[in-house]
C-alpha cells in the first residue's frame, strides 16, 4: 500500500514542503492528499487524518505519523536513501534538521512562508538577525564538511528537505546570507520536487486570509508571483 500524505496550502505550508518534497525526490511512491487551511482557529477538516490537527500527517496503512521529523524517520527505516550514507554527515544531518525543526523562532515568525509574495522586510529584528546569522553559519559548515553541492554531501538527503521552505523564506523576504550559504538557497529553489512545489503554490485557486496577514504585517509587497 503507497503511502498517503496529507498537506494543507503548498504557499503557506512550509511543515507540509518537507516529507512532499523528500519522498518527490527519491522516488518514494505516495498518494497526496490536499486539505486547503480554514481561516484562522482550529482547523477542523484536519481532525479528520490527524491527531494533533496539524500537517503534515503520514499514513501508511493503519500507521499514522502526525510530526515531520516522525515522517522522516519513518522513512528511513525502509528507504535508506532519506539519510546520508556516511555516518559523520548522517549525524550531522540530523543534528541539523532537529535544530530547524525546533529552533529558528524569529525567522518562522518574523518570515512566514509564502511561495507567492515577495515582501520588502524592512530592518530585520535583532532576534532575526541572530537567527539569519545562525543559519549561514550552520548551511556553511554543511558544505564545507561534506563538499556540497548539499548540505551533508553530494545527494538530496533528509536536512535538505528540511531547510527547503527556508529558502522560500528567503527568497521572498530578501534575507541577506554570505557567498556559500545564498548558493546554496538557490540550489534548493532549482531544485526539481522545490520548484514543483513553488510553482504547484503559485497556481493554488485559495487564498488564505489569516496566512496572507502574517505574511505583510502591513509591510510593502515588492511581486506578487499570482499575477
Amino acid at each position: 500500500m503507497a503511502y498517503r500524505l496529507f498537506i494543507a496550502n503548498k504557499n503557506y505550508s512550509s511543515w507540509s514542503m518537507r516529507p512532499w518534497v523528500l519522498l518527490r525526490t527519491l522516488e518514494i511512491p505516495f498518494e497526496e492528499v490536499m486539505t486547503p487551511f480554514e481561516g484562522a482557529g482550529m482547523q477542523q477538516a484536519f481532525t479528520r487524518f490527524s491527531p494533533t490537527a496539524k500537517v503534515p500527517c503520514l499514513h501508511d496503512g493503519d500507521l499514522v505519523v502526525w510530526e515531520s521529523l516522525a515522517i522522516i524517520e519513518t522513512l528511513a527505516e525502509d528507504h535508506a536513501a532519506v539519510w546520508p550514507g556516511d555516518r559523520n554527515a548522517r549525524t550531522w544531518a540530523r543534528c541539523a534538521s532537529a535544530e530547524m525543526h525546533a529552533g529558528f523562532a524569529a525567522l518562522r515568525d518574523e518570515c512566514s512562508m509564502t511561495c507567492s509574495l515577495s515582501i520588502d522586510l524592512g530592518t530585520p529584528s535583532t532576534a532575526l538577525m541572530k537567527d539569519i546569522a545562525r543559519l549561514d553559519a550552520l548551511w556553511k559548515e554543511g558544505l564545507d564538511t561534506f563538499g556540497g553541492p548539499w548540505l551533508a554531501g553530494g545527494a538530496f538527503t533528509a536536512v535538505d528537505a528540511m531547510f527547503a521552505p527556508v529558502a522560500v523564506r528567503v527568497r521572498a523576504y530578501g534575507l541577506e546570507l554570505g557567498e556559500a550559504a545564498a548558493a546554496y538557497a538557490r540550489r534548493l529553489l532549482a531544485h526539481s520536487a522545490v520548484a514543483e512545489w513553488i510553482e504547484q503554490g503559485i497556481a493554488e485557486p485559495w487564498v488564505d486570509e489569516p496566512h496572507e496577514a502574517d505574511c505583510l504585517r502591513g509591510r510593502r509587497v515588492i511581486e506578487d508571483r499570482r499575477g
